[in-house]
């Protein structure tokens, strides 16, 4: 994450291993961080907490006609094939949900690009946020790869964090086959 403007220019950075179990859910472990403790705290570890309490309702933060209108603009090819291309408006205001483009995989039906910003200011102090993030395939399974947030602060500053999700690995833990 960097930070440009009043009082001072400050960065940091953070890893995070996140972990996915169709039981539990999602869990992060913070394996190190650097910089600014300040932007660490107060944003990254935020933006980790908000990442927890987003994934403990999926129903009100799913991509679903319960909380989105779409109208399908276009079709484009994209590296990962051909993709439609949608607007999306949520139908309530919510920090976790979003207006803007996204790109669905025509094969998969996988959201491959968004290009976003929140239907809800999460604070008073940010005037504007931008999000780009892209998504790849693993396997059978699509990821997010990379997310960039662009964030105009009203106290004369911007913002931009950038995510990017390494790689992931996907494993079973299906119960062994029983005896017949």
């Amino acid at each position: 994450m960097e930070y440009r403007g009043f009082p001072a220019d400050l960065a940091a950075s953070m890893v995070v291993e996140a972990s996915f179990d169709a039981a539990s859910g999602k869990s992060f472990r913070v394996v190190s961080q650097s910089g600014s403790k300040f932007l660490a705290d107060k944003v990254l570890k935020r933006a980790i907490d908000s990442e927890k309490e987003a994934s403990q309702d999926k129903g009100s933060t799913a991509l679903t006609p319960a909380n989105y209108r779409f109208t399908l603009l276009k079709n484009e090819t994209l590296e990962s094939g051909l993709a439609y291309v949608f607007d999306v408006e949520p139908l309530q205001a919510s920090k976790f949900l979003y207006r803007g483009k996204i790109w669905v995989n025509a094969a998969d039906f996988a959201v491959v690009k968004m290009e976003t910003q929140p239907s809800k200011s999460p604070s008073f102090w940010i005037s504007k946020t931008l999000i780009e993030s892209t998504s790849g395939k693993t396997g059978d399974f699509w990821f997010p790869r990379k997310l960039r947030s662009e964030t105009k602060v009203r106290i004369g500053g911007g913002a931009v964090l950038t995510i990017d999700y390494g790689t992931y690995e996907v494993s079973s833990t299906a119960p062994p086959d029983r005896p017949h």
